[in-house]
């Protein structure tokens, strides 16, 4: 799918409003095949967005787990050990 959409289930703190509405936007984006809608297509676009975001946040609050919730800066910082190996070491 989306590189850009990030799991958001199962972190403390939870995943804001603004982090479920970037995963929308890339979804709505992705499907639709517009990074910006035509005037015509920009109300179902932004519509879209919307509808999307609160099916996700619906899902995010009716998930249910044992597993301990994951750390944020843990998981950034294993993410950019997997680049660094991927990629190489950034340069500066």
């Amino acid at each position: 799918m989306c590189r850009n959409i990030k799991t958001l289930f199962n972190f403390d703190p939870p995943a804001t409003e603004e982090e479920i509405h970037a995963a929308a936007l890339q979804f709505v984006r992705k499907i639709s095949g517009f990074t910006e809608p035509s005037k015509a297509n920009e109300e179902a676009f932004n519509r879209a967005i919307s509808e999307v975001a609160v099916v996700a946040r619906n899902l995010l609050d009716n998930l249910v787990t044992n597993a301990e919730s994951r750390n944020r800066e843990v998981e950034i910082e294993r993410a950019r050990a997997r680049n660094e190996k991927r990629f190489g070491a950034a340069k500066e």
